[in-house]
């Protein structure tokens, strides 16, 4: 069913796992999709062509969602290209996951100017958002509540974005802009398999922390931000959609 017919969606990192998934999901609703890349335009063209050839409209959209002029010119591209964006997935981040005496100043601002600087930045999508209104979604984590060892830097950059998520919601709500957050569990990701995060002993202990028996999958992910995006979430907001197996 198509219930995003007629809107235009932003998804940023939405070339790769979660984002991707999301992107596919989206445009499978009826969404014209940005796909949203920093580097890597080849995955990010690739996510493109799965949906165009699936029968969606989509298109690339490079830009690092930490910089500010990158981020205006991310949206006049597309803007131009598809018009006004009523729907920005937040879900670009980088992470790496260390004991807490041997986090650095560098990683501290390498993780905190993309992940939570630039959900600020997605500001740029108020400046031009429709008086109808318009749906954010901040892709977070299950951690921000299990509170794993190792992971005090990553998860605090996500505990910021729900913050955000929070208050952003009650801000926007008289624009008729809905601001909600998903928080995946662990799911089987090209970066997580990067990082060795899936695999071996770890694999087994995330596995037995979640009370539905398996890693998550980005397409576990992609309907629930159709369903945040769509009027069926119409009185949801300032909330935090757990989509982690039961791991919170």
């Amino acid at each position: 069913m198509n219930t995003l017919e007629g809107r235009v969606a932003l998804v940023t990192g939405g070339s790769k796992g979660i984002g991707r998934a999301i992107s596919r999901s989206l445009a499978e609703a009826g969404a014209s999709v940005a796909v949203n890349y920093a580097g890597d335009a080849e995955a990010a063209k690739r996510t493109v062509v799965e949906i165009e050839d699936s029968g969606g409209r989509a298109m690339t959209a490079r830009a690092d969602k930490a910089h500010a002029e990158e981020v205006r010119r991310m949206f006049a591209e597309v803007n131009e290209a598809f018009g006004v964006v009523d729907i920005v997935v937040d879900n670009a981040a980088v992470y790496s996951f260390q004991p807490f005496e041997d986090i650095t100043e560098t990683e501290f601002r390498r993780q905190f100017d993309t992940n939570v600087l630039g959900s600020i930045l997605v500001q740029e999508y108020l400046r031009q958002v429709s008086p109808d209104g318009g749906s954010i979604i901040i892709i977070s984590t299950a951690g921000i509540t299990t509170n794993n060892p190792g992971s005090a830097l990553y998860t605090s950059t996500k505990s910021a974005q729900t913050t955000l998520t929070k208050v952003l919601a009650n801000e926007v709500s008289a624009r008729k802009i809905r601001v909600n957050a998903i928080a995946p569990g662990a799911t089987d990701t090209e970066g997580a398999r990067a990082l060795n995060l899936i695999g071996g002993d770890m694999l087994d202990r995330s596995i037995a922390a979640t009370p539905l028996g398996r890693l998550g999958t980005p397409e576990d992910i992609g309907p629930v931000a159709v369903f945040l995006a769509s009027d069926d979430a119409k009185w949801i907001t300032g909330d935090i959609i757990y989509a982690s197996g039961g791991l919170y």
